[in-house]
């Protein structure tokens, strides 16, 4: 197989990849930043540097890495602005169903954390990753993510007590 065709094979294998994966990290994207502009940007900075590093990445763990790109340009993007504090005012909500209501609750509660501590629970309990793979996507130790965990969850009930009977803290 010659460099062209190996070239256009490679192209395909990731955009393959990409398409099937594109939706995913946006759902982690927007539960880590719950900002949908935010979230896309962070997306395709992750399917760029990834698909830069296709032919190293493909056979090991193009996910873990994507997460990670998203997980460090959430929080870069943060310490650039964290001196500015946005308040936005509540707008009335009209009655929602249960399920909506849960999703609004988990959201508004979310965003009581730092953003360390919600990519932290983003990645233990919605991408569901041991303590270990959350560390290495993080860039921290097991200890650290452990005790995030603990905290977010606290954090979380105290913003959200109706939701209580979600945030149980388990042996994960």
């Amino acid at each position: 197989m010659d460099s062209v065709e190996r070239g256009r094979d490679d192209r395909e294998e990731f955009t393959r990849w990409a398409r099937a994966r594109q939706q995913h990290l946006l759902r982690v994207a927007l539960l880590m930043t719950d900002d949908v502009s935010r979230a896309e940007d962070l997306v395709q900075d992750a399917l760029t540097q990834v698909a830069v590093r296709w032919r190293k990445l493909r056979d090991s763990s193009p996910d873990a890495y994507a997460r990670t790109v998203v997980y460090h340009g959430n929080i870069s993007w943060w310490r650039r602005r964290r001196g500015e504090v946005l308040i936005a005012e509540p707008v009335e909500q009209p009655a929602l169903s249960e399920p909506v209501e849960r999703r609004v609750l988990v959201r508004r509660a979310l965003g009581a954390l730092t953003p360390r501590q919600r990519a932290v629970i983003v990645l233990r309990y919605f991408e569901d990753l041991t303590e270990r793979d959350a560390a290495a996507v993080l860039g921290v130790s097991v200890g650290t993510v452990k005790s995030q965990t603990h905290l977010a969850l606290r954090r979380l009930r105290e913003a959200a007590p109706e939701l209580a009977e979600l945030l149980q803290e388990d042996s994960r």
